[in-house]
């Protein structure tokens, strides 16, 4: 299933975007790309990911907002959403969970080991 799985990766960074990109679809991944909120929350609609990968400070809303609209939703409050923050602690890491994310992993992604981290939330 992880290597047809479809991920959205809501994220501003277009250089953080492009390298989560180019590691997923080497792996045999389909990644779907959104700049902002908004955007993001219209593509987790439109095409039902497997799993949403999402940055939490983006330009127009907080990512933590964008967790609270997708859980909101029936259409997508089963999708598995992963905090990416380059605010790496312990902290950090609560509030990505207490705000219902099912996984937080820290940026600059480590590219070996990126795609298994991805894996584990897919089932």
């Amino acid at each position: 299933m992880a290597s047809q799985a479809t991920i959205l990766v809501i994220e501003d960074s277009v250089l953080s975007q492009r390298l989560v990109e180019v590691v997923l679809t080497s792996q045999g991944f389909h990644v779907v790309e959104a700049r902002t909120g908004e955007e993001g929350l219209r593509k987790a609609l439109d095409e039902q990911p497997d799993l949403i990968l999402l940055d939490v400070h983006l330009p127009d809303m907080s990512g933590y907002d964008a967790v609270a609209r997708l859980r909101a939703q029936p259409e997508t409050a089963h999708i598995p959403i992963i905090a990416l923050t380059a605010s790496a602690s312990a902290e950090e890491e609560a509030r990505a969970r207490d705000a219902g994310c099912d996984g937080y992993i820290a940026k600059p992604i480590n590219t070996r080991t990126f795609p298994d981290q991805v894996r584990q939330y897919l089932g």
